[in-house]
């Protein structure tokens, strides 16, 4: 299979309104032979919406991926010296994560991963899910745009009439953009179509 012998990192941020679409890539994952390592912010843990319970969420991914969750900095941490993964992914990567990443911040379990692989010098995949993404973000999406190891899942304008500084990535295109990434490449088109009617 594709991802057979392959270890991915699969970090979620707290865009929950995007957790239905990412439920079925990491299933895709899973069932291409990856093992994946997931890896979730305070959000997740603490936050129950309209789109679903944290309970529930947690709760399904542990059933996919058959691992426990990594949920704290300390957790996070030996993944740099342990060079356990091959890639890793944020998806969905909210604006606050993406703000952070960009100013070197670590404060969440998935910005510490993330800090460990890029120590490692490893490819990190962002699928940005953001209101501000044309906004106050794009500097620091354009600062994550020319860092090394650092790749991007296509991305585009949700809804440009009502929000207009509003990005998301095509989720569908996470596995794709980790293949690039493991290849030291850009998945292109990086710019695409991504309105909800």
């Amino acid at each position: 299979m594709k991802w057979q012998g392959k270890t991915v990192g699969y970090a979620l941020t707290g865009s929950h309104c995007t957790f239905e679409e990412v439920m079925p890539v990491i299933q895709r994952f899973v069932d291409e032979g990856a093992n994946v390592v997931p890896i979730v912010t305070n959000t997740i843990l603490t936050t129950d919406t309209r789109f679903g319970t944290s309970a529930g969420w947690l709760e399904q991914l542990k059933s996919i991926t058959g691992n426990e969750l990594i949920t704290s900095i300390v957790q996070a941490e030996p993944l740099g010296p342990s060079k356990l993964l091959d890639v890793m992914v944020i998806a969905p990567c909210t604006g606050n994560t993406t703000s952070k990443l960009a100013n070197a911040m670590t404060d969440s379990p998935v910005l510490m991963a993330a800090k460990a692989q890029m120590r490692n010098q490893r490819p990190l995949v962002i699928a940005i899910s953001t209101n501000d993404g044309l906004g106050l973000n794009a500097a620091n999406i354009a600062k994550l745009l020319v860092t090394k190891n650092v790749y991007f899942v296509p991305f585009g304008q949700d809804n440009p009439i009502q929000k207009p500084n509003s990005l998301v990535a095509r989720m569908d295109l996470v596995p794709e953009a980790c293949e690039a990434a493991l290849e030291g490449k850009q998945l292109q088109p990086l710019l695409v179509e991504r309105f909800h009617n």
